[in-house]
């Protein structure tokens, strides 16, 4: 990864809304991610906002050049258009994950000092073992096992001294039986307990990569973003997100959570679903004009 300079985390002030597309280039995007994305463009331009592009590739297995210059072309074949982007500078570059390094170590330092994370020796086999996770099926990525607390510390623990996370999984400590409630733009009010509807969670990892939930809180505040527009799978990490927030002493945005596209057994859409991929519709015939018709009716 690339680092970025401390400066970033006082970007320029702005004003109005500003919204955002967080494709992950692990994969071609599919028909979800299409109306998902054509949904916050739609929103960013009635309300004559502006649009980032975000390259969320901080998966260093997944992630691939390929799917980056694809995701791009796809977006741009769908006639959604952006203001700020990797191919588009703008006052919050850099817009790609891996180049942002040092705006999350950063944030991770200043969740280390205010005693906000512990290191975790557990593995995800261990977390699944244990009789405190949850057994029901998970479906998405907001779902994961209720951490059991095996190397959480004391409430009245001093916070960790660490020069660096690698290594280790770190851990936000949510504060238990405490109500995170939202009201959802689209989905209406939401209400989740932390400990209950969701554990301790994993903000850096231990092969030294910064964590989804804590890569999008960072770069959502530093970018300026006023409202995320994504599915309804990640309600449930909005919640810790919004902890996050909290936290770090960032805005909470506003959030707007699509409904999702199903498969035919009643799954939500994943990019294994290659007969869904913008690529295999638009090489079967399908128009933007016809996927476009599809979505308009959800996206205001």
């Amino acid at each position: 990864m690339g680092d970025t300079s401390s400066s970033q985390s006082k970007p320029p002030q702005v004003v109005g809304y500003r919204g955002r597309l967080a494709p992950s280039p692990t994969g071609l995007l599919h028909l979800g991610h299409a109306r998902t994305f054509w949904t916050a463009y739609e929103r960013a331009r009635a309300r004559g906002g502006a649009l980032v592009l975000r390259n969320e590739d901080l998966d260093p297995q997944r992630s691939r050049a390929e799917f980056v210059a694809a995701m791009l072309e796809d977006l741009r074949w769908l006639g959604i258009e952006w203001d700020e982007g990797p191919d588009a500078p703008g006052a919050f570059a850099p817009y790609t994950q891996s180049e942002r390094r040092g705006v999350y170590l950063e944030a991770w330092r200043r969740l280390l000092a205010r005693g906000h994370v512990y290191p975790c020796y557990c593995s995800r086999r261990d977390i699944a073992r244990s009789a405190q996770a949850p057994h029901e099926q998970q479906q998405g990525a907001d779902d994961e096992p209720v951490y059991p607390g095996t190397c959480r510390p004391p409430s009245d623990a001093k916070p960790y001294n660490a020069d660096a996370p690698a290594g280790l999984n770190w851990r936000f400590r949510v504060p238990d039986g405490a109500e995170v409630a939202f009201n959802d733009l689209k989905q209406g009010r939401q209400r989740f307990v932390a400990g209950s509807d969701f554990g301790d969670f994993v903000v850096w990892r231990r092969d030294d990569v910064p964590a989804y939930q804590l890569a999008v809180v960072v770069d959502d505040a530093l970018m300026r973003i006023t409202e995320v527009v994504r599915g309804t799978d990640l309600l449930k990490s909005t919640a810790r997100q919004i902890l996050l927030q909290r936290a770090l002493d960032y805005a909470t945005p506003d959030y707007y959570h699509c409904e999702l596209i199903l498969d035919e057994r009643g799954l939500r859409l994943a990019k294994r679903h290659d007969s869904l991929s913008l690529r295999a519709l638009r090489a079967n015939g399908v128009s933007p004009e016809e996927l476009r018709a599809r979505f308009r009716s959800d996206a205001l």
